[in-house]
């Protein structure tokens, strides 16, 4: 299993992050897309992950370049197309485009965007990765849905190595458009049953379509708290429950309930073989600290 690393927060901290990941070897970096902080933290800044991505790509020059992910209702297809490209070109060829439906109900209130009901954001995502599909295959064949239309002709230029995602811990819907279109499904992590059945259900889909099971990526991820040593793996989880303003037990309720990779001694390296058993081929370890000096204590806890 590949093991890589997601992490948010100011231009310092990503850009040594990304250059601590590159120099451990691992095999990607990924920004998530918010305008604000998760709910419990909205006093926090937030910046545009792509724009990151861009600064990345010219900071970095071995390791891949992910959007984990970008809501559908942030930005028309035609950008997010556009800006792939140009990602794809200015880290040439390094960069993985992830798009969902979205979430976090407080940043689009606060901000103003559009937030339709959650069938409407399926299908607006639906026909947002058929649109980037259709402009680019080299058939210029274009795209005409519901919410999006493209014409049939080239959007020059074509990328190198532009790659799709899709992501989510849905059941049926996600692991369907995943199967149809991505190449790389990030299901986020849960018990290896549960992987295994939309890991299947994804692996069908894109059979039926006439697509390659095989070519898609299966991925996970997972906030981090790991360490070999106890004392460690304590420290580090009372920080996580400050800043979360939770507690070390309510934080192990939750990630054993959802088979989040936790713990400390070789606990963290057996939750992540089962993914692994599960069809998981590479793992993002959320990094939403602030010290990169305690990612080695996770990284380390994370490899056998």
């Amino acid at each position: 299993m590949d093991l890589a690393v997601q992490t948010r927060g100011g231009w310092d901290l990503v850009l040594a992050t990304a250059r601590w990941a590159e120099d451990r070897g691992l095999a990607a970096v990924a920004l998530p897309d918010h305008y604000l902080e998760r709910g419990d933290e909205p006093e926090r800044p937030a910046y545009d992950h792509l724009v990151h991505l861009a600064a990345l790509a010219r900071e970095t020059t071995r390791i891949e370049l992910v959007s984990l992910l970008s809501p559908v209702t942030f930005r028309h297809p035609a950008v997010y197309l556009k800006m792939g490209i140009t990602l794809d070109e200015i880290s040439a060829g390094r960069f993985t485009m992830g798009v969902g439906t979205g979430w976090l109900t407080e940043e689009f209130t606060l901000f103003g965007l559009p937030y339709p009901d959650r069938a409407t954001r399926f299908e607006m995502l639906d026909e947002c990765l058929a649109y980037l599909t259709a402009g680019l295959s080299q058939e210029s064949r274009g795209f005409e849905g519901k919410h999006y239309n493209l014409a049939a002709f080239d959007p020059k230029p074509q990328p190198q190595n532009l790659r799709l995602l899709v992501g989510g811990g849905g059941k049926t819907k996600t692991p369907a458009l995943a199967g149809r279109y991505a190449n790389e499904f990030n299901i986020y992590a849960c018990p290896p049953d549960q992987y295994v059945a939309k890991r299947e259900l994804a692996e069908k889909t894109a059979a039926d379509a006439g697509r390659d099971p095989g070519s898609i990526l299966f991925s996970a991820a997972s906030p981090a708290i790991a360490a070999r040593k106890e004392t460690d793996y304590r420290r580090l989880l009372d920080m996580l429950a400050e800043r979360t303003r939770s507690t070390p037990e309510r934080i192990e309720m939750v990630y054993w309930g959802r088979g989040y990779p936790h713990g400390s001694g070789s606990q963290s390296v057996e939750m992540l073989a089962a993914l692994e058993e599960a069809g998981c081929r590479r793992f993002y370890s959320q990094m939403f600290l602030d010290d990169p000096r305690d990612f080695d204590l996770i990284l380390d806890a994370y490899r056998p």
